[in-house]
């Protein structure tokens, strides 16, 4: 399973593969597309572009991004949503699915802690893809990205393997009871 990993920005947006191999996870790429400061509707091509080649070239069977989370400043979170937006159409375009997780899911799953730093996030994606270096703050979070859903994917299948072993229906709830 190869997923891609969205951190959207309206200035760097981070991206970054990583696939399960057997119980393992293999990194398989990261950066940054950088749109720069040029007008914004230009970013968000560049940014559009850049999911879409992106998309292209590495293959990624799933895609996992980042939700927008409200900032202080309503300007930026709108820039934000609409960075995010450019990337998410890209993903549609290739008729990927996309599964959306908050800031603390990413960084609970990513490095235990729902509060982590950002060079928590880093060391933790450097020592667990096996990096020779601390990869760059908005990949490395990207990374996390996908780390996230490939282990919230594991642990539903596991969940659903577990239900279905207990000869509870399709679709109940891990842990229910049958009646």
């Amino acid at each position: 399973m190869r997923v891609l990993g969205i951190d959207p920005g309206s200035r760097r947006t981070g991206f970054g593969i990583v696939e399960r191999v057997g119980t393992r996870l293999v990194y398989v790429e990261s950066g940054c597309i950088r749109a720069g400061q040029g007008d914004f509707p230009g970013r968000l091509k560049t940014i559009f572009d850049g999911i879409r080649d992106i998309i292209r070239i590495y293959g990624p069977e799933q895609v996992a991004v980042e939700r927008v989370f409200m900032h202080r400043n309503p300007d930026s979170a709108l820039k934000l949503g609409q960075a995010r937006g450019a990337a998410l159409c890209a993903v549609m375009e290739a008729g990927l699915t996309i599964a959306e997780y908050t800031p603390a899911e990413i960084k609970q799953a990513a490095v235990g802690k729902g509060n982590a730093a950002k060079a928590q996030v880093q060391h933790m994606m450097q020592a667990l893809l096996r990096l020779p270096g601390a990869p760059q703050e908005d990949a490395a979070d990207a990374l996390a990205v996908a780390v996230c859903h490939l282990n919230i994917g594991q642990t539903l299948a596991r969940m659903t393997a577990t239900a279905k072993a207990a000869g509870l229906p399709a679709g109940a709830r891990y842990g229910a009871r049958r009646r």
